[in-house]
């Protein structure tokens, strides 16, 4: 499934929608280049949630979890770039702990934080000559029989 998203707004609406889906024990994890709107996804998606905080890229801290809000589920907002690849490290942030608490979101999560949960939601976001973002969502597991905005 693909959408398009032609603004930053539509970036964050579709992320709010996604957002509102999740609960605890659900992964999510995005994928795409540098500019293609991961962190922006990441704030829509912690708005559908109602998490308290503010959400930025988690690069140099690698891991932040934002407290629940109304929707009573956590988010916990990971950038698994700094992290090369290195599955100790990712072993080490003990996010398999958190997915029974909140939902996890994965940036730069392809490829590396799958093992987690086979149950996933994959979005891959490209970035177009025009700005417009373009998310593909490839659920796996469990993913698959759920409804997903769009």
């Amino acid at each position: 499934m693909k959408v398009e998203l032609t603004t930053h707004d539509d970036t964050v609406r579709f992320g709010r929608a996604l957002g509102q889906l999740l609960r605890a024990g659900d992964l999510v994890l995005l994928s795409g280049p540098l500019g293609a709107g991961k962190t922006v996804l990441a704030k829509g998606i912690a708005e559908g949630l109602g998490v308290s905080g503010r959400v930025s890229s988690p690069t140099f801290v690698i891991a932040r979890t934002h407290p629940a809000g109304e929707r009573g589920v956590p988010l916990v907002h990971v950038d698994a770039y700094r992290l090369g690849g290195d599955l100790a490290q990712l072993d080490d942030l003990d996010l398999d702990t958190d997915l029974a608490d909140a939902a996890v979101v994965v940036e730069w999560g392809e490829g590396v934080a799958e093992r987690l949960s086979e149950d996933h939601l994959l979005v891959r976001l490209d970035r177009e000559a025009d700005d417009t973002r373009i998310a593909e969502l490839e659920p796996h597991g469990a993913w698959t029989e759920r409804a997903l905005p769009g």
